[in-house]
């Protein structure tokens, strides 16, 4: 469903993406995992047009992205991207207006698990907060791709549990996943494969039911490996 092939992207010297060859599959929940500068962030951009590769493309259904297929993929990006002015109910509006596939009756549902009220200001919200809220607004929308970026960063144990199940109600046969977070443990229960990336490369990536089985590994022990010290590059 979305797939790069040989994408790259630098900012000056430093290369943030590296030849990334990638194929997303319909039906399956992907963990993209990697410290911070690894390039995963740049990856989910350039997939959703808010970044521009040096050389490459993605592609969706075989077609490189465009306006339309745009339309069928969400992102949730690590940067809160509200008016600060706007309430929790003006969020809800403002992407109505720009989503055909927002749903506002979901969304409500959303905002109510999440234990959030319609007339919170996004300015007065705390960095947990914040991150509810873009959980429901991202999730709200009834798209074939989830381009979710760090969702877990800066909220408590319980406040993940409700987060992740929002996310996994998605999970559909045509739906894709793709969340990108530094907590292995929360995610490996929940993915179908891994995604790892270390300094801009691709490493590999694993079904995680076959990396248990052929090799005897968690995802998390597989994490270890790559991004320990003297962690092995390939498999």
């Amino acid at each position: 469903m979305l797939e790069c092939m040989e994408i790259t992207k630098t900012y000056g010297k430093k290369t943030a993406v590296d030849q990334i060859s990638l194929q997303f599959r319909p039906g399956k929940i992907y963990a993209m995992l990697g410290p911070n500068g690894s390039g995963k962030t740049t990856l989910m951009k350039m997939a959703v047009g808010l970044v521009k590769p040096n050389s490459g493309a993605f592609y969706y259904e075989g077609n490189p992205i465009n306006r339309e297929s745009r339309k069928k993929i969400a992102y949730m990006s690590t940067e809160p991207y509200f008016y600060t002015w706007m309430t929790v109910k003006d969020v809800g509006q403002y992407y109505a207006d720009f989503f055909e596939d927002f749903s506002p009756e979901k969304y409500a549902s959303l905002i109510q698990r999440m234990e959030l009220s319609m007339d919170l200001r996004v300015k007065s919200l705390s960095s947990g907060m914040m991150a509810k809220l873009k959980i429901a607004v991202t999730m709200a929308r009834q798209a074939k791709v989830y381009l979710l970026d760090e969702p877990l960063n800066g909220i408590d144990l319980l406040a993940r549990d409700v987060i992740m199940r929002s996310v996994v109600e998605a999970a559909a046969p045509d739906v894709t996943l793709i969340i990108s977070s530094h907590l292995v443990d929360e995610l490996e229960q929940l993915v179908d494969a891994a995604v790892f990336i270390k300094n801009s490369h691709l490493i590999e990536v694993c079904e995680v039911e076959e990396l248990r089985i052929s090799r005897g590994q968690s995802v998390a022990d597989r994490y270890r490996e790559i991004y320990g010290h003297g962690g092995t590059e390939r498999c």
